[in-house]
Order: C-alpha cells, then sequence, then structure tokens
C-alpha cells in the first residue's frame, strides 16, 4: 500500500510489529529491549541489548523476525537494528547487571556525578565505589578513602559506561 496510510492502519502495523518483537525477545531471552520508534514513512528502529553484549547476528535476527512477517505488498516499510553501543546511557536493570565491575559515571536528578567502579546492582538500585584523597582528619595532608554511593534507579538523570584505554 503506498501513499499516506490511515492513523488506524498505523497503530496495527505499529501494534503487529510490537507482537512480532516480542516474539523475537521470547525466542532469544538473552536479548531486550531497548527502544522502539516507527517513523511517518514506516520506518521502523528498533534498538537492543544483550545479557552477553550484540553481535551483528543478533541485529539480523531480529530484522528478519519482523521483516519476514510483514507483506511488503500491504505496507510499504523500512527497518532498522542495532545495538545499544558502548557510549548509550544505561536505562534498564539488565543493562546495570551485565556491567557489574565496570566503571560508571552517574549523574542523579539532584546533578550529583560520581565515578566508580559498579559493585552492586539490586532489583531498585546500584552501588558504585572509588578512592579519593581527602584531608587528614587530624593534622597536615591527605588520606587515600575509599567512598561508596548508592542510588535508586529512580533518582538516575544518567548513567554511562566509562571508556577506558590501558
Amino acid at each position: 500500500m503506498r501513499g499516506r496510510l490511515s492513523p488506524l492502519f498505523i497503530n496495527m502495523l505499529k501494534e503487529k510489529v510490537e507482537d512480532l518483537l516480542q516474539a523475537a525477545f521470547d525466542e532469544r531471552p538473552d536479548l531486550f529491549l531497548i527502544s522502539f520508534t516507527m517513523g511517518g514513512s514506516n520506518d521502523i528502529k528498533v534498538v537492543i541489548d544483550g545479557d552477553e553484549g550484540v553481535k551483528v547476528e543478533d541485529c539480523i535476527f531480529v530484522s528478519r523476525a519482523v521483516e519476514h512477517n510483514l507483506d511488503r505488498d500491504e505496507v510499504d516499510f523500512s527497518i532498522e537494528v542495532t545495538s545499544a553501543g558502548a557510549s548509550s546511557p544505561l536505562e534498564f536493570p539488565r543493562q546495570f547487571k551485565k556491567n557489574v565491575g565496570r566503571s560508571l559515571e552517574i549523574v542523579d536528578i539532584d546533578k550529583r556525578k560520581e565515578t566508580g567502579k559498579l559493585v552492586t546492582v539490586t532489583d531498585d538500585a546500584v552501588s558504585i565505589e572509588w578512592k579519593a584523597r581527602e584531608p587528614k582528619p587530624v593534622g597536615k595532608g591527605k588520606v587515600t578513602v575509599q567512598k561508596k554511593w548508592s542510588v535508586a534507579y529512580k533518582n538516575i538523570r544518567q548513567a554511562k559506561v566509562v571508556i577506558t584505554f590501558n
């Protein structure tokens, strides 16, 4: 179907794509959806992540799960499936869990910003640890202290993995 599509048809198409994506993720529970958008020209954009990362084959799998179940004679569309990427913000607990042990930069809703090693992830919050130099409690000079910060998901404004090159 070419030309202008009715809003009802667009909604039906979006629901069908959502169902096809859910079926793909049911088949591959190691993968999960980060975002799904559909533009006015039926441009379908899907961003995925995986518990063990995302390979090109994973993107192809999700793309085919949608593409092979839509009729191009019925509707013209394009589909793009990508991974979240190393510099993308972490949004879901599953993304935090797979990054335990890595360095994260977290900014909370009060604009507090800390960078540290992700040490714990629960259903409600994450904790990072880092070392800082602080003035000695008594006398001159500084001492290295271990710091820890736990922050609830609902209070995280942004969290990103810090990429380091050694």
